[in-house]
């Protein structure tokens, strides 16, 4: 997916503010699950854990609702949002009709810096691993990173800012199950394979195919984790 531009907020003296580290700090921890669905995000329990004042917690927790991936209801105060079977369903689906006009603007306006750049974001995410340990699946940011940036890639030629900047954030939505996924597939499920067919069709212009093998690659989330037999509920998001 197309990586996030950062706001004049974002940097102080060429650095990130006390407040998007504080953000970057939650949202990982609700994307890897070290934050449970559900959990009470009280004001006290986040200035100590993340050693700062109520101000960037409070400031992070706003863009966190943004993104919905915290909710916020009155008399409860701020808790982590919700995951649930429909929920995934409806993401997945919404991530397709979206992401298939991106893809298809993409492919239509494709030159060969476009090209290149594919070429090049697939062969950065193929020399990283899926996993940072070699024992299990544990996240890694820096495989992460490079994925959102190939995806980018990809869809980036789109020529809307708009409609990029929806494609990511209903992939920010969609991280907490792809890790979920990643967790129950690895080291089975062959993303290198899948972005690689992605890759080659989309740089062939045949557009039919490449949204045949997009949509698959968004859908095997939802099919791992419903065919490991993991329960989810089936509730839409608590507080949306």
């Amino acid at each position: 997916m197309p990586v996030k531009q950062r706001t004049p907020s974002d940097s102080r003296a060429g650095g990130p503010t006390i407040a998007t580290s504080v953000y970057d700090q939650i949202r990982r921890d609700i994307i890897t699950g070290v934050l449970a669905p559900g959990y009470k995000l009280g004001s006290t329990g986040l200035r100590e854990r993340y050693k700062v004042g109520i101000s960037p917690v409070r400031e992070a927790l706003n863009r966190l609702v943004a993104e919905k991936l915290v909710c916020f209801e009155d008399q409860k105060g701020f808790h982590v949002a919700g995951v649930g079977s429909d929920d995934l369903a409806d993401l997945i689906r919404t991530r397709c009709w979206i992401e298939e006009i991106a893809l298809r603007e993409s492919i239509a306006n494709g030159d060969d810096a476009w090209e290149d750049s594919i070429v090049v974001a697939y062969h950065r995410l193929s020399k990283v691993p899926r996993s940072s340990s070699v024992d299990g699946f544990e996240f890694n940011p820096e495989w992460e990173e490079l994925h959102h940036a190939f995806h980018g890639a990809i869809l980036g030629n789109c020529g809307s800012p708009r409609l990029l900047g929806y494609c990511d954030l209903l992939a920010d939505q969609a991280n907490r199950y792809r890790q979920l996924a990643a967790s129950i597939s690895y080291p089975h499920r062959s993303e290198r394979d899948e972005h690689r067919e992605l890759m080659d069709a989309s740089i062939a212009r045949d557009v039919e195919k490449a949204v045949a093998l997009h949509h698959a690659h968004l859908s095997k989330t939802n099919a791992i984790i419903m065919e490991s037999g993991l329960s989810l509920p089936a509730e839409q998001l608590v507080g949306f």
